[in-house]
């Protein structure tokens, strides 16, 4: 498919601005135009970014979800893994708040799903619980499971650590859960490293929403096409103070795989 905004002057002004996080005029002196040059521009590569959503965010992924397994399972040693999910905050100026975002990542750091629109003070575990994949994973429509943090139930298809480990089985788990779920932490850390205008917005929140997602996008094209990773600083962990109860089919779940695949 060819690029909707290849060798546009106007359009790599927008392109500027999601890599460098500049302001509008800062991006407008260096390319020669406007402040509302740059802004129509980057609503135009917004709205083209967004036509290619569902060509470039597929979840589970774009490789069949046998082989998505068998590359998180090489990892450390999870079973039937096809995606690990975390939170993440995008500050927006204007009005004064933050973005409330999850990810979805496979174990080659291409996101497979996104969910961009909720206001900062939101838990993750409502956003997740509200989310159309939610519905679809407890539906059955995939094979699989998602690694979260605490701050997620432990449901059937969504598997969270054990809060207090026991030494042996349990924490070998929680180590593989932990290394598993280094690869949503750090795809993360790529994609806000690659466009630092995800560090902070100074746009509405519906417009944040698009900005987001044609990050998202450009991401995975970047990802898909073998382009070299910036310099990468990972975000500190936030330990949740909230601790969600469990499911108890989730319980059976996580102690079934923990009992046959992490035994010492």
């Amino acid at each position: 498919m060819a690029c909707p905004f290849d060798n546009d002057p106007v359009d790599e002004g927008a392109l500027r601005f999601f890599a460098n996080g500049s302001f509008l005029y800062n991006v407008g002196d260096a390319e020669h135009l406007s402040k509302a040059t740059v802004c129509r521009a980057v609503r135009k590569v917004c709205l083209a970014l967004k036509r290619l959503l569902s060509i470039f965010i597929v979840f589970p992924g774009h490789k069949p979800v046998r082989a998505i397994k068998e590359e998180f399972h090489r990892i450390a040693g999870f079973p039937s893994v096809i995606g690990c999910i975390d939170g993440t905050h995008i500050p927006i100026t204007a009005p004064s708040h933050n973005e409330a975002d999850y990810i979805i990542c496979d174990a080659a750091y291409i996101i497979s799903n996104v969910e961009a629109k909720w206001p900062g003070s939101v838990h993750d575990s409502r956003i997740y619980r509200e989310s159309n994949l939610s519905n679809r994973l407890q539906r059955g429509e995939f094979d699989g499971l998602l690694l979260g943090d605490r701050g997620y139930p432990c449901q059937p298809r969504l598997l969270t650590p054990y809060p207090d480990p026991e030494p042996g089985p349990q924490q070998n788990f929680n180590r593989a859960h932990c290394r598993m779920r280094a690869r949503v932490e750090m795809t993360i850390g790529l994609l806000k490293a690659r466009f630092q205008c995800l560090r902070h917005l100074r746009v509405t929140p519906e417009r944040a929403c698009d900005i987001i997602v044609a990050c998202v996008v450009l991401h995975n094209i970047a990802t898909i096409r073998g382009e070299q990773h910036p310099a990468l600083q990972i975000e500190d962990p936030v330990d949740d103070p909230i601790h969600l109860p469990a499911m108890q089919d989730g319980r059976a779940v996580r102690d079934t795989i923990c009992h046959n695949h992490f035994r010492d």
